[in-house]
């Protein structure tokens, strides 16, 4: 079964085709990989699933759940979560508060019900806390809760990101480049955190340009350039594709040869 599926996407800017009636599907208990040269669509697409663009034409479902014109909040309800690219942290708090706000989404907190029953406000905070703290020590970085996280070295602030993403419960991530930025060890580190997530129950959709780590954790990968798909498959598949190669790998990827 599918947790989701894209049928016939595309986007335009203006005149600009930026993702070309793009297919695919991630199916449950996958961890699939969106791969492709920098300006072919990954982003843009990503941002499609997500609801932060909404797609020119095509369908977009989400546990069979028609979304594509669903708005962010909405999609994140859902169950789906996001990482990004370009962090978005909260740089003037603590590692864990930033985690605690990816909580949010399923509380009823709000100043409303804080003048009615302060008391059961200040509850669910607490459990908020718990819940977080619970996540940074599931990944190993309970000992920041405490830091700015505008202090923290750049691969635990990625870590804190991907810790408020699992907040909210996800059935699906998306993971926009996580490995962008680190050095071989936080690499490393990081990758064994995805494969971790994984094992727990999450299906994950990554876009990452680091095809070490794409060959080695990805059950399934697409490859689209010029924005319309070119290649799918599994990743010795996709290794030895003539117009992956051709158009994003080159030959060094190539094996069995």
């Amino acid at each position: 079964m599918s947790v989701l599926r894209l049928e016939h996407v595309t986007k335009r800017f203006g005149g600009l085709v930026a993702v070309n009636d793009l297919s695919f599907t991630v199916e449950e208990r996958s961890i699939h990989a969106l791969i492709g040269p920098n300006g072919s669509g990954k982003s843009t697409s990503i941002n499609m699933i997500n609801g932060s663009f909404q797609a020119t034409s095509g369908k977009i479902y989400f546990n069979d759940q028609d979304i594509t014109t669903m708005s962010m909040h909405k999609i994140a309800r859902a169950g789906m979560g996001r990482t990004f690219q370009n962090l978005k942290l909260f740089h003037s708090m603590t590692a864990l508060e930033n985690v605690m706000l990816g909580g949010q989404l399923h509380t009823k907190v709000g100043f409303g019900r804080f003048v009615v029953d302060p008391f059961k406000t200040r509850r669910e905070e607490e459990e908020l806390r718990e819940k977080a703290l619970g996540i940074m020590k599931s990944i190993g970085i309970e000992k920041y809760a405490d830091r700015n996280v505008a202090n923290l070295p750049y691969g635990r602030q990625k870590m804190t990101e991907l810790a408020r993403t699992l907040m909210i419960d996800p059935s699906l991530i998306l993971l926009d480049e996580p490995a962008a930025g680190l050095n071989p060890s936080e690499r490393a580190e990081f990758v064994e955190i995805i494969k971790q997530v994984y094992e727990s129950g999450k299906d994950i959709l990554l876009i990452e340009h680091n095809m070490d780590i794409i060959m080695n954790i990805s059950h399934r990968i697409t490859v689209i350039n010029h924005g319309a798909k070119i290649a799918e498959g599994e990743p010795a598949e996709i290794q030895n594709n003539p117009d992956v190669i051709r158009a994003y790998l080159g030959d060094r990827y190539k094996i069995g040869m």
